[in-house]
């Protein structure tokens, strides 16, 4: 008899590792749960993993991606924020879910999409993981093309770019060259633990008024 996934309950922290998946199975589960759920997955060589976030995850996410929007909208940047959006290639059987991921450069290719395929569509420009609960593996971004990869854990804020289709890590980010991203994600996201996020974030957007 097989299992639906319906029927596995994952604790927020937890991980379920399921091997040997198809791809046409990946399609299925993905229909089936759709995109309003708390689960997030992450797929590569026919091994998928399934990870439940915890609150203090969700918090370092969200503080994080609106951080990157007021950089970009006091710079007035043009992007799309696309959120945990499933980044897919059939060809190279990979698929990941990042926390939050921004198109800026190639933000006109995917005004109006709700679906991406990259076999076709160009990868974001940034994405961010939360390794709070869980280590992020490189391997599905580096195969998809993400030129930029920022990942926050218990250390603070490691900024990856893509050189010769493999990570370095890097003090400084090509999205955001002059600025001192990894100090200011690190003092932002630490002080909204103590005075809240709203207080963070106003004294985040009075720096950056301030500074650029």
């Amino acid at each position: 008899m097989l299992l639906e996934l319906k029927q596995l309950r994952i604790q927020p922290g937890q991980q379920l590792l399921i091997e040997d998946v198809s791809w046409q199975q990946l399609e299925s589960l993905l229909a089936e749960l759709g995109q309003s759920r708390a689960a997030r997955l992450s797929y590569s060589n026919g091994l998928l993993e399934i990870m439940v976030p915890l609150p203090e995850h969700e918090k370092a996410k969200q503080i994080i991606g609106d951080m990157v929007k007021i950089l970009l909208e006091e710079q007035q940047i043009a992007f799309e924020s696309l959120g945990s959006t499933t980044l897919k290639n059939e060809h190279m059987t990979q698929a990941v879910e990042p926390d939050a991921c921004f198109y800026i450069q190639n933000q006109a290719a995917v005004i109006g999409k709700n679906r991406l395929d990259m076999s076709v569509d160009p990868p974001p420009d940034l994405a961010i993981e939360i390794d709070l609960t869980s280590r992020t593996q490189l391997e599905n971004y580096q195969m998809l093309g993400v030129p930029e990869l920022w990942r926050y854990g218990r250390r603070g804020l490691q900024i990856n770019v893509l050189q010769a289709a493999r990570y370095v890590e890097s003090d400084f980010s090509p999205t955001f060259p002059d600025i001192p991203i990894v100090e200011l994600i690190n003092r932002y996201v630490q002080q909204s633990q103590v005075s809240g996020r709203t207080q963070a974030i106003q004294d985040f957007r009075s720096w950056v008024r301030e500074n650029l």
